[in-house]
């Protein structure tokens, strides 16, 4: 007792950290600042936008030149070029890392499959919509059309090839997310089923892919919502300009998406309105009101990812209330 009496004037003495202090506040202060910016945007297109918020707005095409009227159609196409993207990215994306996870080793193959995962996620949006038009639409539509002797029908920027070039643009993230979500199996579950007779394909279909389902839920949920809202892969593939009526088609009665039709789509809309418009004060609230609803959806799309990975991880039991 004596001894703590004597050490605490030495622990009151002890001299200011100035640069362990300085430090603290540098990092809060970077880390303010982007949440700071990213609040002085969202307000701006919530008090911009919210005031041309309406049921019409959403329910209607647009109309005078897009100036007036909703934006239905754009809505209606982002959704459905969403869907053919994640049905032609999720099972490539899950398969391959099935592969790199439970099949692959530190072979040749592996590490040009990762090599091409990496550089997929490092290249910039753009290049992918240049690679949608050279090898979607002229190299492989164009044959296909030679093929059929369909004259001009899939070598021509449509819903098809826009969907196919957003799901190479999405496969990084599915792939590496279900990468983790894998690895996050404990390795004695799997040699317990190994162990009881299982076969690898039994255990991996059985055992590891109903444990990594959150995870790889997550990753798609995440896919879309990226997906839905790029701009530059869908450039020059299948979006227009002006399109009020939808992309559908009628089989046996029964109306369904037409992945060879042209569509619109919210955030080549935007892009439209800010840089083609031939009055720009007139649709800048359409601007604006399009810009929320595209947010709105994108963070409700996160939003249902958090909420998925914390239902399946209670399952689990990983997480306790």
């Amino acid at each position: 007792m004596p001894e703590l009496l004597l050490s605490l004037p030495k622990l009151r003495s002890r001299k200011i950290d100035w640069v362990e202090i300085a430090s603290s506040l540098t990092v809060r202060f970077f880390t303010l600042v982007p949440l700071l910016v990213l609040l002085a945007i969202l307000g701006k297109v919530f008090i911009e936008g919210s005031g041309r918020m309406s049921w019409s707005f959403l329910t209607e095409a647009p109309a005078e030149g897009m100036t007036q009227g909703g934006i239905f159609p754009c809505i209606f196409g982002t959704a459905a070029v969403t869907v053919l993207m994640i049905i032609m990215a999720l099972p490539l994306g899950v398969g391959a890392a099935i592969y790199l996870v439970e099949y692959g080793s530190s072979s040749l193959l592996v590490r040009m499959i990762r090599a091409a995962v990496n550089n997929l996620a490092g290249v910039p949006s753009i290049v992918f919509g240049l690679f949608g038009v050279g090898f979607f639409i002229l190299f492989v539509g164009r044959n296909i059309d030679r093929a059929l002797q369909t004259g001009l029908l899939f070598g021509q920027p449509c819903m098809l090839w826009a969907a196919a070039t957003l799901s190479v643009l999405t496969l990084p993230v599915i792939i590496v997310s279900t990468e983790e979500a894998l690895n996050a199996v404990p390795q004695s579950h799997r040699a317990a089923s190994l162990a009881l007779g299982a076969t690898k394909w039994q255990t991996i279909r059985d055992v590891v892919l109903p444990q990594a389902r959150g995870g790889i839920l997550t990753g798609a949920i995440l896919a879309i919502s990226r997906g839905a809202g790029e701009t530059a892969p869908i450039l020059f593939t299948g979006c227009a300009y002006f399109l009020p009526r939808l992309p559908v088609v009628e089989f046996l009665g029964i109306p369904m998406i037409n992945p060879l039709d042209q569509f619109m789509e919210l955030s080549y809309h935007i892009f439209i309105m800010t840089t083609q418009s031939i009055n720009a004060q007139a649709t800048r609230p359409i601007q604006y009101a399009t810009t929320l609803v595209l947010i709105v959806l994108t963070f409700l799309l996160n939003l249902s990812a958090v909420l998925l990975r914390f239902y399946f991880r209670k399952r689990l039991g990983r997480i306790s209330l």
